[in-house]
């Protein structure tokens, strides 16, 4: 499925961006609870200078997936949001997309990418695993009085390649 996709980097300047945006938001408002929702603040988050924002076009120009992430300081970064459409899921959409976004962190000299899941959502834990993030703890009540988090994190070493060390 990874031939059938495109990964872009969005900015202001590129092809179409209000098109992917408009979509974006939709996405964001379809799969994410009210309170939990970036889609009011979007544009907002996108003004940061401190911020990224990958989407994933599959083969017929359809928002997929997208993925924000920041880099509050020099050292470590956060995975903010990643979602993927129904119709795209189990296809590797999502997966190709975190390591995207994980390499432009290791681009910025990142050593630890930090980011939380609800418990409950197996198959984005199981990604996270997959790729290595490891938890580091349980932080109730995070999304609401009843819906807690893991932080997770990857840390980076010289030989980190998606959750395997080569020696």
């Amino acid at each position: 499925m990874e031939s059938e996709m495109k990964i872009i980097e969005l900015s202001r300047k590129t092809p179409n961006f209000a098109k992917i945006i408009d979509e974006i938001v939709r996405m964001e408002k379809k799969i994410f609870p009210k309170h939990e929702s970036l889609a009011s603040s979007f544009n907002e988050e996108l003004k940061k200078n401190n911020s990224g924002l990958l989407c994933c076009l599959a083969k017929d120009g359809d928002v997929a997936a997208y993925v924000m992430y920041s880099w509050p300081s020099s050292l470590s970064a956060s995975i903010t949001k990643l979602a993927v459409k129904e119709k795209y899921r189990r296809h590797g959409y999502g997966e190709a997309l975190l390591k995207a976004a994980i390499e432009k962190c290791r681009g910025r000299n990142i050593q630890r990418v930090t980011l939380h899941v609800d418990p409950l959502r197996t198959a984005a834990l199981n990604l996270y695993k997959k790729i290595g993030f490891q938890i580091d703890s349980l932080i109730e009540g995070y999304y609401s009085s009843d819906r807690n988090a893991y932080r997770m994190y990857l840390e980076f070493d010289t030989n980190w390649l998606y959750g395997t060390s080569q020696a």
